[in-house]
Parts: C-alpha cells; structure tokens; sequence
C-alpha cells in the first residue's frame, strides 16, 4: 500500500506543488512556475536515477510545460486550469478498456465478484472521470480561481474517495452474501 501512495504522490508531484503554492501565496503565477520548475526537477531526478519514463510521465510533463508555459505567457490562468481535465479525460479513456481493473483487486474480490459487476464498475469509474472533467472545464470557465482550486483540491478528490468507498462497500457485500451462502450450504449437506 505504501507503494500505492508513493507512485500517486510522484504522479501528483506537480499538481500537489502547485495547489500548495497557490493556497499559499494567492498567487497563480508563481503557483505555476514553481509547479513546472518542481516538474522539470522530477523528471531530471528520474531520468537521473535510471527509473524508466512511460508515456504518463512524458505526457505529464508536456501537459506541465505546455499549459503553464501558456497560462504564464498569456497571463491567463485558464490554460491551467484546464489540465486537470485533459488528464481526466486520458484516464477515463484508459478505463474504458473492459476488464482494467482486474489487476488491482484483491484475489477475494477476483474470486467472489463476477466479472460482469467487476467490468461495470470500472465503466463507472471511467463515467466519473469525464464527469470530473466537464465540472473542471465549468469552473474553468468562469475563471474563478478559488471555486476551482477547491474543486481539484476537495471536490475531486472527494468525488474520488466516495466512489472508491461506495465501491469497496460493494464488493464486501457481494463477498459477505457469497461466503454465507457458501457457508450454509456446507452446513446443509450431509
């Protein structure tokens, strides 16, 4: 699970960076020039280190770059503000894939949820996904930057751990009615 944390952290870095800097400080300009100097320096760190770079972190860094080399150049925060849902939108793009996330489960949940329930839910998180992007790109649009900093910082996040909660309450309810049955069935044979 620590491993879980570490890769999100790392895959976050920039955005993290950037959220902290401008809770901080107000200041958006700054926030993001400190999130593409924090990007470049990752980068530089893993290249550096020998850890090889999959299209993630290329396209994380280009998105990085391009839109905070933008919202700096134009003195327009919405280019930004935008890259939230771009990576939204790959993700859920990636989530459409039937059967992605069987590699995250738990053998349990293989072994008692059907594959069906399983490929469904990971449609519903790919819904969730371009759900939060669209919301993204509404607030964006208004250029309110407060709204939208706690909408990436609390709303998304937030959106994220209910699903994830709803999800697991699930897939435990399906598991618990699976054994009891199995259970009772054991018990009723001779």
């Amino acid at each position: 699970m620590r491993d879980v944390f570490k890769q999100l952290f790392a895959d976050f870095f920039s955005t993290i960076v950037f959220l902290a800097i401008y809770l901080t400080t107000g200041n958006i300009y700054a926030a993001t020039g400190v999130a593409i100097v924090g990007a470049i320096g990752q980068f530089i760190l893993a290249r550096h280190q020998g850890r090889t770079l999959d299209v993630m972190n290329w396209a994380s860094l280009g998105l990085v770059l391009v839109l905070g080399g933008a919202t700096i150049l134009t003195h327009d925060p919405r280019f930004v503000m935008m890259k939230p849902s771009i990576a939204h939108f790959a993700i859920a793009a990636v989530m459409l894939r039937r059967g992605w996330m069987l590699r995250y489960l738990p053998p349990i949940v293989k072994e008692n949820v059907s594959a069906n329930a399983v490929i469904a839910a990971g449609y519903c998180w790919a819904a969730l996904m371009v759900a939060l992007g669209l919301a993204n790109i509404a607030i964006a649009a208004t250029g309110d930057m407060q709204l939208w900093a706690w909408f990436i910082s609390v709303g998304a996040v937030g959106a994220k751990v209910l699903a994830f909660g709803v999800q697991y309450l699930m897939f435990r309810a399906v598991i618990y009615r699976k054994i009891r049955a199995a259970m009772r069935a054991a018990q009723a044979a001779p």
